[in-house]
C-alpha cells in the first residue's frame, strides 16, 4: 500500500494524557492486537472524562504503526468539527467528509471524519474509497443511526465510545452490535481525583402521571408541553431557580420548543438575563447565543435537548431539568453539561423538576455497566413508573401552612402503611380514613383555642386531604374520577363533623383542662 501524503505531523498540543486515559488506550490496543480484524469493541467513559482525547491519541498511534487508514464517525455536525480539530491538535491530518467536501484528493489522507448521514450517502454513491480502512471509531455509539453503516466495514476493527452503553432503542440492544464492553473510570473516581465536579442535587417531588410515553419509549413532547407550560409548573421552575440558583450561570433543559419559549418570557418578565435556543436557530444565531452565555456570569440559557452533546461550557453553575425523561443516556448527558471543573469550581447544582433522580438514582451513583450492556431489558424493566415513584413520596405541607400547625411535632400520616397493617389484622379498609380523619382533627385541635379555630385550620389541609385520598384509592385499587371526588367531599364533611363533636374531649386530653367557655 502506498503511504498517504497526509498522515501525521508534529503535535500542536502539549496536552498530556492522564494515567487512566493511557491505561484505557493500552487496554483497547491489547484487544485490537489479539482480537479478529472485524472485532466490535465498546468503550465506556463518563462525559467529561476525555473520550475524544483518548481516541485522538489512539488514531495517532494507530497510523504510526499500521499501514491502514482510520475513519471517525459522529452523529452531529458540531461533533464532526470538534473531533477534526482535536485530531489536528494531535498531529493527525484529517479530511472532513461533509455534504460539500471534494473527495478528489481522498487518496492523500489517512484519516477521515464524517457525519453518519453524509457518510451513508457517500458510501452508497461509491464516492469514498474505504478499502483500506482498518479502524473505525464511532463517537456517541449509543445512537442507532450508526448501525446501518456496519455492513460497509465487515473487515474493520470497530471501536464505539459512549458515556452510557445503553441503546436509544430497546429493540436494538448494543450487545447485538458489539462483542464486548470495556469500562473506564467511574464518575465518582473522576470526582474524587478532581477531574469532574460533584453534583449537588435539589429534588422536587413532581406529579407527572399525566405524561404519556411515545413510540420511542420516552415522554411525548405534547404531553410534556401540556404539563410544563401550566401555571403551576412554570411557577415551580421560577421558584426553584430563585431559591437555589439566583445569580448563577444556569442551563435549562425542556422537552418542547413552546415550553422553552414560555420559560424565556417568564424569566425575562422577572428581569432575569435569559436567552432561548432550539434547533431552528441559524448557525450565526446559535454562535451568538452561546458566546453570550459564555461571557455573561449570571446568564440563563433555556433550550430543547440541542445542547446535550458537543457542548462544553465549564462556567455552568446550575443544570435545571425542567422535564422528565425515561432515557438514562439523556439524563446523564444533560447533567454532564455542568460537570466540567474550572479553577475553584468543584461542585455544581442540579435542580430536578422531572423526578429523574427518583427514576435513575443520583447522577454519579455506581452503575454496573457490564450488566446493563449484557442485560439491558432487565435494567430498563426495573425503572419505576411514575405512579410507583409518586406513591413513595412523603407529602409535605407548604411552609406557610406547616407554620399554622407549629405546635404539632408531626403532621404526616402514612396512608399506605396504615392500610397494610390494617389489612393484616383483617380490618375494613374504611378504618384507614377514620384514623386519618382522627389524626387531622387532632392536629387542628392541638393548634387551636376553640372549635372555630380548628374548623378554620381544617380548611388549610385541602392538598393533604387530596393526597391521602389519592393514596387510599390506589391501595384499594379504585380510582374513578367520580369516586375520588365523592371521597374528597365526604372526607371534608366527616372531618368538620368530627371536630364539632369531639373538640372539647380532645382539647382536654391535650391540655389537661377543658377549653374556655365563650362569655
Amino acid at each position: 500500500m502506498k503511504t498517504p501524503e497526509l498522515a501525521l505531523q508534529e503535535k500542536k498540543t502539549d496536552k498530556e494524557l492522564y494515567e487512566y486515559q493511557k491505561g484505557a488506550i493500552s487496554k483497547i490496543f491489547e484487544r485490537f492486537e489479539n482480537a479478529p480484524e472485524d472485532h466490535h469493541l465498546l468503550y465506556q467513559l463518563p462525559t467529561g472524562g476525555g473520550k475524544t482525547v483518548i481516541f485522538s491519541e489512539m488514531v495517532r498511534q494507530y497510523l504510526k504503526h499500521h499501514k491502514k487508514k482510520v475513519l471517525v464517525m459522529t452523529h452531529r455536525l458540531e461533533l464532526c468539527r470538534q473531533t477534526s480539530d482535536m485530531l489536528d491538535s494531535f498531529g493527525v491530518v484529517n479530511k472532513v467528509v461533509n455534504s460539500t467536501a471534494n473527495l478528489d484528493d481522498q487518496a492523500k489522507y489517512s484519516c477521515f471524519v464524517a457525519m453518519v448521514e453524509t457518510l451513508n450517502n457517500r458510501l452508497n454513491e461509491n464516492k469514498l474509497d474505504i478499502s483500506d480502512i482498518g479502524l473505525v471509531i464511532i463517537d456517541e455509539a449509543h445512537y442507532n443511526s450508526f448501525l446501518k453503516l456496519f455492513k460497509f466495514f465487515d473487515k474493520s476493527f470497530i471501536l464505539g465510545v459512549t458515556a452510557t452503553p445503553l441503546s436509544s432503542n430497546k429493540e436494538l440492544p448494543m450487545k447485538d452490535s458489539y462483542d464486548e464492553l470495556i469500562t473506564g473510570e467511574t464518575i465518582e473516581s473522576l470526582i474524587r481525583n478532581e477531574f469532574l465536579a460533584r453534583a449537588e442535587i435539589f429534588q422536587y417531588n413532581m406529579g407527572l402521571t399525566t405524561l404519556e410515553v411515545g413510540s420511542n419509549g420516552d415522554y411525548t413532547v405534547k404531553s410534556s408541553e401540556d404539563l410544563y407550560t401550566s401555571n403551576a409548573m412554570m411557577g415551580n421552575l421560577l421558584e426553584a431557580y430563585q431559591k437555589n440558583s439566583m445569580g448563577k450561570k444556569t442551563l435549562i433543559f425542556n422537552n418542547g420548543i413552546n415550553t422553552s419559549v414560555q420559560v424565556y418570557y417568564m424569566f425575562r418578565q422577572a428581569g432575569l438575563p435569559i436567552k432561548h435556543l432550539d434547533n431552528t436557530a441559524t448557525k450565526k444565531q446559535r454562535a451568538e447565543i452561546i458566546q453570550w452565555f459564555k461571557e455573561t456570569p449570571d446568564a440563563i440559557l433555556t433550550s430543547v435537548s440541542i445542547l446535550t452533546t458537543g457542548f462544553d461550557e465549564p462556567t455552568i453553575d446550575t443544570i435545571i431539568l425542567n422535564r422528565a425523561t425515561k432515557s438514562l443516556t439523556l439524563y446523564y448527558q444533560m447533567i454532564g453539561r455542568g460537570s466540567r471543573i474550572l479553577n475553584d469550581k468543584s461542585t455544581f447544582n442540579v435542580i430536578d423538576l422531572g423526578n429523574n433522580t427518583h427514576r435513575f438514582g443520583p447522577w454519579g451513583a455506581d452503575l454496573d455497566w457490564q450488566t446493563i450492556f449484557k442485560s439491558p431489558d432487565y435494567f430498563v424493566d426495573k425503572i419505576l413508573d411514575d405512579e410507583d415513584i409518586e406513591g413513595n413520596f412523603r407529602f409535605e405541607l407548604e411552609p406557610e401552612v406547616r407554620e399554622k400547625f407549629s405546635k404539632s411535632d408531626e403532621v404526616y400520616f402514612d396512608v399506605k402503611d396504615v392500610y397494610q397493617k390494617g389489612v393484616a389484622k383483617g380490618e375494613s379498609s374504611k378504618k384507614v380514613l377514620e384514623r386519618s380523619i382522627a389524626q387531622h382533627a387532632f392536629i387542628c385541635i392541638e393548634n387551636s383555642e376553640d372549635v372555630y379555630d380548628a374548623l378554620s385550620l381544617a380548611k388549610k389541609l385541602g392538598d393533604d386531604i387530596d393526597h391521602r385520598i389519592a393514596r387510599y384509592t390506589k391501595c384499594i385499587s379504585r380510582s374513578t374520577h367520580n369516586f375520588i371526588f365523592w371521597l374528597r367531599d365526604d372526607y371534608r364533611l366527616k372531618l368538620r363533623n368530627y371536630l364539632r363533636e369531639n373538640f372539647d374531649r380532645i382539647y382536654e386530653e391535650i391540655h389537661g383542662f377543658p377549653p374556655k367557655e365563650e362569655e
